[in-house]
């Protein structure tokens, strides 16, 4: 799972192994440490209808409906999307990049432009 924060807009990217263990347990999460202070990033399914976020003792939630996580298995829907007040909230597919990048993207879905620059 990536987080992409800029301005007043959340991007969480999630590979293959995140949605299916999103679908299956309900809940994921992962950190990054500044100078030993741990800033925690998380989704969770909830019974809701839309994206909504919080930020409480240095932990980002991302509250994401059921029904989402299901399309995003179960179809070839890319994201979803929600205007929070002033802030922004997209959850998004990781698809592998069309440039060549060092990164491990072997969990990441099959980029749909790839065919299309291939054709």
């Amino acid at each position: 799972m990536k987080l992409r924060i800029k301005s007043d807009s959340l991007r969480y990217r999630l590979t293959r192994s995140d949605v299916d263990t999103l679908a299956r347990e309900g809940y994921l999460e992962d950190q990054i440490n500044f100078a030993g202070n741990p800033l925690i990033y998380a989704v969770q399914l909830t019974n809701g209808e839309v994206l909504t976020s919080s930020y409480i003792d240095n932990k980002i939630t991302l509250s994401m409906a059921r029904k989402m996580i299901i399309e995003l298995v179960d179809t070839d829907r890319v994201g979803f999307e929600n205007k929070a007040g002033e802030l922004h909230l997209l959850v998004e597919k990781d698809f592998t990049c069309l440039d060549n990048v060092d990164e491990d993207q072997s969990d990441n879905y099959p980029n749909p432009l790839l065919q299309k620059k291939k054709g």
